[in-house]
């Protein structure tokens, strides 16, 4: 089967977040309804998607503040399936596709701090920045729950 890929920068930075997103679904995707909400050191598989689909949403929304645009990031949403988490990381990637695509190549990158994005923790990103952010976020998560699973299976 032949892979399509999306053209130029803002389709590279969508095909590799989109992988990373589909990594961390077949990560998950073993959990069961029991050791989703399994706590270990304050922590659960529930809590810490809850906190990535979040933050995948309040990425694309600092960007389409760009554009004037001003929308509230969502709450926490504790969910009690792996599928439910599973359509809320395709419905942020797709929110975060069409938030992007108002945007081209070249407005990728910006060199005036004045016109960045200022995050809730102080960092200063351009649009290429941010979304390179987003990606690392994913798979630093994915990571934290791989290594979650090891200690469910030792419990």
């Amino acid at each position: 089967m032949t892979k399509t890929y999306r053209q130029g920068t803002i389709g590279a930075l969508l095909d590799e977040y989109e992988r990373a997103i589909l990594d961390l679904s077949k990560t998950i995707s073993c959990i069961n309804a029991t050791a989703i909400t399994t706590t270990i050191n304050n922590l659960s598989v529930q809590s810490i998607l809850a906190h990535v689909v979040r933050s995948g949403y309040a990425y694309a929304l600092y960007v389409q503040k760009l554009l004037g645009e001003q929308n509230e990031v969502p709450n926490l949403v504790y969910r009690n399936t792996i599928s439910d988490y599973q359509n809320d990381l395709t419905a942020f990637f797709v929110f975060t596709e069409n938030v992007i695509k108002n945007f081209s190549d070249s407005q990728l990158e910006e060199l005036d701090n004045q016109k960045k994005i200022i995050t809730s923790w102080g960092q200063v990103y351009d649009i290429e920045q941010i979304m390179e952010h987003a990606i690392v976020h994913i798979l630093r998560h994915r990571r934290q729950i791989e290594k979650f699973k090891i200690e469910l299976d030792n419990l």
